[in-house]
């Protein structure tokens, strides 16, 4: 007996996921004979991106169950069954885990059809469900909603089970536990990884390093390299012969080391160019009435950016954000594109830049102060923020706009001037990237403390 399960999720952080719909088919080998499908209140935000991808919405969950409210239904329509699904490790992880948060130890045999498609349905163009069962001829409904992914799954199942004419391959596929799936060398490698903030790098036998990383959690992170099914990451596996991690404490300080070893050691598993992790910048411009204007753009190399973004819509959100802490123009940011006034002139809510009624110096200081706000250009500063012991911190030192280097001081420490913080910091270099790391930290973490220093 089968049971076929597809689930939608909200997206997030590894682990922290929760589920908003699910659909199970249980299945025979002919025909359906028991079903299950419901919306699920996850608990937590969805992410903006599944809302588009999924259609599900935050309203639409409100009044539905919560998971340990359908647990029991899910337990029973499962059991004895082997778990089938396209991707059956996300799947299974994603259900392992929200019955772990109850306590209760979630264990099924399983199968993936998009392993058991690449055997027995060879040389397709790609594997995913959408592109897999149009190639097939299998009709699909409701794309990226469980009821219509999972039943597109049966009838894809069906077709493996008519292929499989020797009963074997899928026999061999069954997977009795995808959580523990690992090597043992694998096992032993991640077995003396810590739990905590740092850069890891990924050794070959005759020890050359052939992958970089960073995670705030270095034991979890390698397990997901480990248990990860595609290409590169079965690469990967087949290579490594140990991990070794250096300790930070701060995501920031993992996040620059990592950018600064990827460059100087080069490793094959790495991305060759680190500049495409961001692709757009916020410029600003005076026009013609003395206005000024900002604007998000790609990022172009022979101008100088306020801040940089890893996308378009980072960029468009945090420019919709300044303009109501700010209280500035959506024309003259460039969100509005009108000849006269802006929307919010309209409902009250801007002054009136849009149309000269408000003082160019007026508005200019706003823009200045945003401006001032998000760019350390011209400044000398030092971002204090975790370090690896309770009683230590990392520091961060930038002069004149540059970044210089980090290194760790004990809370016993006085940091007065930036001659004392020159004699801790570990130099490094400062570029793009290093740039575009620290603003987009500190955007996203308004809590991590900054001092500033008067120029020398």
């Amino acid at each position: 007996m089968y049971a076929i399960l597809d689930i939608e999720t909200t997206g997030g952080k590894y682990n922290e996921e929760g589920i908003t719909e699910i659909a199970i088919y249980k299945f025979d080998g002919h025909k359906v004979v028991d079903q299950f499908i419901s919306l699920i209140n996850p608990e937590r935000d969805i992410q903006p991106f599944v809302v588009n991808l999924t259609g599900i919405n935050n309203n639409m969950l409100r009044n539905a169950p919560k998971f340990y409210e359908v647990a029991k239904r899910i337990v029973e329509i499962t059991d004895d069954c082997i778990l089938v699904a396209h991707n059956a490790q996300f799947d299974y992880r994603i259900l392992s885990t929200e019955f772990s948060r109850l306590g209760f130890e979630y264990v099924r045999p399983s199968l993936c059809t998009v392993e058991l498609s690449k055997d027995l349905i060879p040389g397709q163009e790609s594997y995913s469900l959408g592109k897999l069962v149009r190639s097939l001829g299998i009709p699909v409904t409701d794309r990226h909603r469980a009821t219509g992914d999972a039943l597109a799954t049966v009838k894809l199942f069906q077709m493996l089970l008519a292929k499989d004419t020797g009963k074997s391959i899928i026999q061999q596929s069954i997977r009795l536990n995808p959580k523990l799936q690992l090597e043992p060398k694998h096992i032993d490698i991640i077995k003396e990884l810590p739990s905590v903030t740092g850069v890891y790098y990924i050794h070959k036998s005759d020890g050359e390093i052939i992958y970089i990383g960073k995670s705030k959690n270095i034991k979890q992170r390698i397990n997901q390299h480990f248990t990860n099914t595609n290409h590169k990451s079965k690469k990967l596996q087949a290579q490594v012969s140990t991990v070794t991690y250096e300790e930070t404490g701060s995501e920031l300080v993992a996040l620059l080391k990592e950018s600064e070893e990827i460059k100087r050691l080069k490793p094959k598993f790495n991305r060759a160019l680190r500049r495409t992790s961001f692709t757009h910048a916020l410029y600003s411009f005076v026009d013609d009435n003395n206005y000024l204007n900002l604007k998000i753009d790609i990022v172009d190399g022979r101008k100088k950016p306020i801040t940089t973004f890893t996308n378009k819509q980072s960029g468009k959100s945090f420019i919709t954000k300044a303009v109501e802490d700010y209280r500035l123009c959506q024309k003259l940011t460039g969100l509005y594109k009108t000849k006269t006034s802006c929307f919010n002139y309209d409902i009250k809510t801007c002054d009136g830049a849009c149309v000269n009624k408000e003082a160019a110096e007026t508005y200019n200081k706003r823009v200045e102060a945003l401006i001032t706000k998000n760019s350390y250009a011209n400044k000398n500063m030092v971002i204090i923020d975790k370090g690896r012991e309770i009683d230590e911190r990392s520091a961060i030192l930038i002069e004149n706009g540059v970044f210089k280097g980090l290194g760790f001081f004990n809370l016993n420490y006085q940091i007065n001037n930036i001659e004392v913080l020159e004699s801790i910091i570990t130099p490094m270099q400062n570029n793009r990237d290093t740039q575009h790391i620290i603003q987009s930290y500190l955007r996203k973490n308004k809590h991590v403390k900054q001092i500033t220093f008067d120029n020398p």
